[in-house]
């Protein structure tokens, strides 16, 4: 067998050794799955979050939003103001859409700071009140809660709401 032959002999069986090596490294996948909440769940983690600020004597709106903001659930107590609705679903909806708590997203935005810009978006309701539904790692939805006096009362009935699916959510 001529050197030249030889040589040649050893390339498609390398070429194609090659292929199959690199094939799963530049193959990708053409769609991709998310987990969401069931509307049960999301509606579990509002009433909780109502009836903890109920205890408290807070008459609050409590907004549930997907993980792309869209809203799932949204309760208000009889006497919490009008404003509560939009400022709840407001709050949710920035919760997921940024993934972090609105009150951590309220800090890192204050007047002067490098991102006090993000305040100016449509929708961004930075103050207290809105959290992050996370599981395994994943983005599931926010909730948010408006009527309490102040983000931190706000807070702890989103956390509460939070506290009373976690077992139903981790995966």
């Amino acid at each position: 067998m001529s050197t030249s032959l030889r040589s040649n002999f050893w390339v498609a069986p390398l070429c194609a050794s090659l292929a199959l090596i690199a094939l799963p490294v530049t193959a990708q996948q053409a769609t991709y799955t998310v987990k969401l909440l069931t509307p049960e769940v999301a509606l579990t983690a509002a009433q909780a979050a109502m009836a903890h600020c109920r205890k408290a004597g807070y008459q609050v709106a409590v907004a549930v939003v997907d993980r792309s903001g869209v809203l799932q659930v949204l309760l208000r107590d009889r006497f919490a103001g009008a404003h509560t609705v939009d400022a709840a679903t407001q709050k949710a909806w920035t919760a997921a859409s940024f993934r972090i708590p609105t009150a951590t997203l309220a800090a890192e935005t204050q007047a002067g700071k490098p991102m006090s810009g993000i305040r100016l978006l449509p929708h961004v309701m930075a103050i207290g009140g809105g959290q992050v539904i996370e599981a395994g790692g994943s983005t599931l939805a926010g909730i948010g809660v408006s009527g309490a006096p102040g983000g931190d009362a706000d807070d702890a009935c989103a956390v509460a709401g939070l506290k009373a699916i976690a077992d139903a959510i981790e995966f």
